[in-house]
């Protein structure tokens, strides 16, 4: 054991990664990535050669790598090797079109600040598997609390990236880079930030009953949103998202088009240069004329800052589909289990990636039906065609206990492609 900066090395723990990036190199060598790399770049640009698929490991990471299978022991060289146990397994498993890169990526250590207020997440006994909470919101008055309310400070430790980016090279440098690269939000959809401070029931009540107040609360929050993406634009904090990056609500980013045209080669990366997300499934209740009055002018600015954007994750955006396509720059929209696909295929053409999220009970359940899976990528395929076409398995929160579950889908669906075209 020795000591590198904060971080206690264990020499076990040094070679056990050692082995797994440079199985990392090897996977990022293999032929397929260079006809995957094309086919993501070719499908952003609307020029798709085939449909892609993606099948996500993370919220089943439990079945799919067990933690008996880790071998290190400090906890940051577990969380790596957990990582690269799962690339391994979506490499060797899986087999979908996710694509290996040939590099080790870190990112700042940077703290995000309050809103002034604190949320209370109330949650059951779900033996460590994920399940609902109730939410305990801090605002409950808007009229009177709402002053609580400030811009949050964010602060970035230069210093101790530099350290850890030192670690890294030190350590793994000589078989794959260390690449400065990641993200620090998922979401600019502002909704589920609304609910955290004033509670989902009080939105939608807030709606009939106090138009006025959740207005000013939605404009504090676009504004506040506005101030977070200029902070970290100004600190020079941005690193593109335009390859193996995820984005969307389920996807990866890989398009010549990011960063646009007027970016200076050399210069830092500005929000202009990245793709961004927009969602608000926390509303799918409220009527499409409710969304257009109180959500979607406040996410427009947010989200038209971003070179591309992607719209929805779980909810039936075709109900809200001809205002959410008012987006200038809207190239990627989510077509969840809950949404009416023909709809969906009528409104987005040629001109919109059509980014279909199965049901993943289909794969969940105790019974495993094959043809049920068919069946359903086969709607799909025929509600889409014409459309660029991409599926995204995620949401899955477990495969009864047979990872095989996960690959064998994408062979299924592979298979009823090929047969549809």
């Amino acid at each position: 054991m020795r000591k590198i900066y904060e971080w206690t090395v264990d020499s076990n723990d040094v070679r056990v990664l050692r082995d797994l990036y440079r199985r990392q190199r090897e996977m990022s060598q293999d032929p397929v990535m260079v006809e995957r790399r094309e086919s993501w770049t070719r499908h952003a640009s609307l020029d798709s050669p085939r449909a892609m698929f993606l099948a996500e490991t993370s919220g089943v990471l439990n079945e799919c790598v067990p933690a008996s299978l880790l071998q290190c022991h400090e906890p940051w060289a577990r969380n790596m090797e957990w990582g690269l146990r799962d690339l391994i397994f979506r490499y060797e498993s899986v087999g979908d079109d996710y694509v290996v890169e040939p590099r080790i990526r870190y990112h700042w250590f940077v703290e995000e600040g309050s809103f002034g207020v604190q949320t209370e997440h109330r949650r059951g006994e779900n033996d460590g598997r994920l399940g609902s909470y109730k939410v305990d919101p801090p605002i409950k008055d808007l009229d009177h609390d709402l002053d609580k309310l400030h811009f949050r400070e964010m602060r970035v430790d230069r210093e101790k990236t530099a350290r850890w980016a030192t670690l890294l090279n030190e350590l793994f440098g000589d078989i794959l880079p260390v690449v400065l690269r990641g993200s620090y939000w998922w979401t600019t959809g502002l909704t589920i930030t609304a609910i955290d401070l004033i509670g989902l029931e009080q939105l939608m009540i807030a709606m009939v009953q106090n138009p006025a107040g959740l207005h000013r609360l939605m404009a504090f929050l676009r504004d506040e949103y506005m101030h977070y993406l200029d902070w970290f634009e100004a600190e020079g904090l941005l690193t593109p998202n335009n390859e193996d990056d995820y984005v969307s609500s389920g996807s990866i980013g890989y398009t010549r088009e990011l960063p646009g045209p007027d970016a200076a080669k050399g210069a830092p990366v500005r929000v202009s240069d990245l793709w961004g997300l927009s969602e608000s499934q926390e509303t799918v209740g409220v009527s499409p004329r409710m969304f257009e009055e109180f959500v979607f002018p406040y996410q427009v600015p947010i989200i038209s800052r971003f070179g591309l954007s992607c719209y929805g994750c779980c909810e039936p955006i075709h109900q809200r589909i001809k205002i959410i396509k008012r987006l200038p720059n809207l190239r990627r929209l989510s077509v969840s289990p809950w949404c009416d696909q023909d709809v969906m295929a009528a409104e987005l053409g040629k001109d919109y990636i059509f980014c279909r999220k199965p049901s993943p009970t289909q794969i969940s359940m105790s019974v495993w039906d094959e043809d049920a899976i068919r069946e359903d990528v086969r709607a799909t395929v025929r509600a889409a065609r014409g459309c660029p076409l991409e599926f995204a398995m995620k949401d899955v929160h477990t495969l009864s206990d047979q990872p095989w579950r996960l690959g064998r889908w994408v062979t299924l669906a592979r298979e009823v492609c090929a047969e549809e075209i």
